[in-house]
């Protein structure tokens, strides 16, 4: 089958996103009701893109550009040519493009799909002495393939089933997160926990609980990138766990980077055993996961290898309610937050009775195995949709 191979403007309207305030983190323009997308979401998000991380006020509405729902995000920097569909009206920097599709030529879907196959030849042509940037001028020497909208719909039709599985296992997900999240606020925020009529509290604190270091929960590990000059380090079956592995999600299925037992083995001090508890501490901070297996994190990444199984959930969802704590402490330079291992050890929180982190332990202990759960099965719906993909975009498959 013979398709016509179009650059993107021949198939809608694209910009980048604005952001003309300096700097660009500035306080005064955070904290309203209009969604602020980043690169780092975009990458997080599967087809839709329904999860942030900040927002903007009227201040920041004012000096940026509100997109509508449906539009293409488009990374052009950092992250290179990683895309999603908004799934509600947001605001974005110019670090992201948007594509609009013209009616009856394009489906913006379709576009999503030549992009996930188009992605690498996007990032070749991004790269820089600096920082990799995807400029429209280089962009627009990527050709893309513009069957009739009638075979754009048809093929969105096939792939969209595996998107909707995935789409509907990441709400499941969420509800159940949330469940988790809410029976921790009401017990440890709250203070309404089983029992708590006939418990005493003294200084804000129920009797026979007490504050302690985070580093007494366990052995605090700050991971380590081994030499990227030694290929042998890399390709291997040990997870490598970076921050954008850890967005959007509990545990990390899968990472973008693996090692070698021979690279994992020149920082064997740097292991993380299953459970362990991570939590990224620069740059983006706050952002939380747990183990799945024995791995490796880089160094933006505090790991807290636990002395007590059962403190696991109680511990895991302390450490999400700890985002603006950990921005509070970091040391804020020119560039980033960085909150380092003895900072993150010292930060105090609460710790209650053995009894009731066991009970917080039973309720969670079914929701996070639910939670794995869909989380591998979305990891293998991905796997089949990216099989399918490229047979499809290239009229391999006729439908």
């Amino acid at each position: 089958m013979s398709w016509e191979y179009v650059t993107l403007d021949k198939l809608g309207n694209i910009s980048r996103g604005r952001s003309k305030h300096r700097p660009r983190n500035d306080k005064v323009l955070f904290g309203g009701k209009y969604p602020f997308v980043q690169t780092a979401d975009v990458k997080a998000a599967e087809l839709y893109l329904t999860e942030y991380t900040e927002t903007y006020n009227e201040r920041g509405l004012e000096q940026s550009k509100l997109w509508k729902k449906g539009t293409l995000c488009i990374t052009i920097a950092a992250n290179i040519a990683d895309t999603a569909i908004l799934g509600m009206d947001a605001c974005f920097p110019d670090s992201i493009m948007g594509f609009v599709p013209f009616e009856g030529v394009s489906n913006v879907k379709f576009v999503k799909y030549a992009f996930d196959i188009l992605q690498r030849d996007c990032q070749k042509i991004s790269q820089g002495t600096a920082q990799d940037n995807l400029s429209w001028k280089k962009l627009s020497t990527i050709k893309f393939p513009a069957p009739p909208i009638e075979i754009q719909d048809k093929i969105v039709g096939i792939l969209s089933v595996y998107d909707d599985l995935i789409e509907n296992n990441q709400k499941q997900i969420k509800l159940l997160e949330e469940t988790a999240q809410r029976l921790y606020k009401e017990w440890f925020v709250d203070l309404c926990f089983p029992g708590h009529e006939d418990v005493a509290i003294v200084d804000g604190v129920p009797e026979g609980w007490k504050k302690q270091r985070i580093s007494e929960f366990g052995d605090i590990i700050t991971g380590k990138t081994p030499s990227t000059d030694k290929e042998q380090y890399y390709g291997g079956n040990i997870p490598f766990v970076k921050i954008p592995d850890m967005h959007g999600c509990v545990y990390p299925i899968t990472t973008e980077v693996t090692l070698t037992t021979e690279g994992a083995n020149t920082q064997r001090n740097k292991f993380i055993p299953k459970n362990g508890i991570m939590v990224s501490c620069i740059a983006t901070v706050g952002l939380v996961n747990i183990a799945i297996e024995h791995c490796q994190t880089n160094q933006q990444i505090n790991s807290i290898i636990l002395n007590n199984e059962q403190d696991l959930y109680y511990v895991y969802s302390t450490m999400k309610r700890l985002k603006a704590l950990l921005e509070g402490v970091g040391s804020n330079g020119a560039t980033m937050t960085n909150v380092n291992k003895t900072k993150f050890g010292n930060l105090e929180v609460l710790y209650p009775t053995e009894d009731l982190c066991k009970s917080y332990f039973n309720f969670c202990e079914p929701i996070f195995k639910k939670i794995y759960s869909l989380s591998v099965s979305n990891n293998k719906l991905v796997q089949a949709r990216d099989r399918l993909l490229p047979k499809l975009m290239s009229g391999e498959i006729e439908v």
